[in-house]
This record gives C-alpha cells, structure tokens and sequence, in this order.
C-alpha cells in the first residue's frame, strides 16, 4: 500500500450493453480505490440497457454498497447523455471515467493519480497503441486529426476515455453534447480554461463483447452533424 492515500475520486462508468464485462472491471476497480484513495465511490450509469446490465449492476451493488450507485437511463441517452450524467453524480474532489465495455484497464488508474498535482485541472489518457479492426482504427486516427486541427486542441489523443479531472473545472463548463463529441466539448472547454493538463500512456485492449456504438451508420452521422455545430459554436462564434 502507497504511504500517501490519494484524497477524494469518484470513479464512473458510462455503460450501454456491457453486462459481461461490469463484474470484472467494477472488481478491479474497488481493489484498486481500496489501496490508492482515501475517500471515494464508484458510479455506473446505465444508459437504457437491453441486455442483462440492470441484474448485473443489481448484484454488484449488493455486493460493494455503499460505496457502488448506480444512475439509471429508462432510454438510451447517447454517449454524451451518460457522461453528463456521470459527471452530474460525482460527489468527489476528482473525477475519474473510462467506458464500461473493458478496453482500458483501471489498474493504470494510479498513474493518472500520481500526475495529479496542487493545480492540476485534467490528466489525459492516449492510446499505446489501438486494438480495434482495422476500419476503426483508420476512422479513429482520422477523426481524432480533424477535430485536433478544426478546435485548435492540444492534447494527442481527444478519443481516448480514460481521463481524470477535477471536479471543480467540471462545475464551471456546461456540456451539452449527447454524442461521442462530448469528448471534444469537454477537452475543449476544459483546455480555454487554462487549467494545466498532463497526458500519460495508457493500453487500449481488444473489445471481447458485444459492439461499439459510436462506430454505427447512424452514430457515425449524428456525431459529424453535432461536431460540426459545436465547431461553429466554440471556435467561429465563441
């Protein structure tokens, strides 16, 4: 065990589908906050699930309450409906969120921890190296460029959900993003705010169930259209 406790983290999970991987990844989680933080919860939303993720979370909640809540969806909200909810739920002096399908693993969480000094307002996450199909990956790479260049933002990897930010920056921005480019809103903002912001490596691993939604037709159209809106309304007309 580290001689010094990180404070105060509340740790969430957006989740849509993701019943068989929350049992693992919320275990891990608790093992990890247990030995690294003082004071903290553990957060999943349930973003309108239509598998087993509502009996799942019901069984884990028994299992670590108090310290495990659960904010639920009765509708799919998008991806930027449950980040935002997240965030909405965090009670902690930091706040720490990564996707509920598995791809990163919160044992790299206390090198997030570490680089979280007296100012510190955003530590970022990117990608070692993308373990994806492909077509994912090219759409990924190409995404993530656009957005960089269009919304004049620094931080390497704008794709990678595995971030921790102090809550009291979250206070002051408002998001209203419901797609996947609430990630470019958030780092965005949170960047014009001044605050200083680290980047560390992290792994990104194979998705073993079920599929991506952002990566749909549909997704893919709604996230561009949402995208180009919110470049005209932060960088054109700010």
């Amino acid at each position: 065990m580290p001689n010094t406790l990180f404070p105060s983290l509340s740790v969430f999970f957006p989740a849509y589908n993701d019943a068989p991987s929350l049992p693992g990844l919320i275990s891990k989680t608790f093992e990890v906050l247990e030995s690294h933080v003082a004071d903290y919860e553990v957060i999943v939303v349930n973003d309108g699930s239509r598998d087993e993720t509502a009996a799942v979370l019901e069984r884990m909640r028994a299992m670590y309450a108090p310290r495990l809540r659960v904010v639920t969806h009765p509708q799919n909200l998008g991806y930027g409906g449950a980040l935002r909810s997240g965030f909405h739920a965090a009670t902690r002096e930091f706040v720490f969120y990564t996707d509920g399908d598995g791809q990163y693993d919160t044992g790299e969480l206390p090198a997030l921890l570490a680089l979280a000094g007296p100012a510190t307002g955003l530590v970022n996450g990117y990608k070692l190296e993308r373990h994806d199909p492909r077509h994912r990956v090219w759409i990924g790479t190409v995404y993530n460029f656009c957005a960089r260049l269009l919304f004049r933002i620094r931080i390497r990897d704008i794709d990678c959900d595995y971030r921790l930010i102090r809550r009291a920056l979250l206070d002051r921005i408002q998001l209203t993003s419901t797609s996947g480019t609430i990630c470019v809103e958030l780092v965005r903002k949170l960047e014009l705010s001044g605050c200083p912001v680290a980047e560390i490596g992290v792994h990104h691993y194979p998705r073993l169930h079920g599929r991506s939604q952002f990566f749909r037709l549909r997704s893919l159209a709604l996230t561009l259209v949402q995208l180009l809106r919110l470049w005209v309304r932060l960088v054109v007309f700010p």
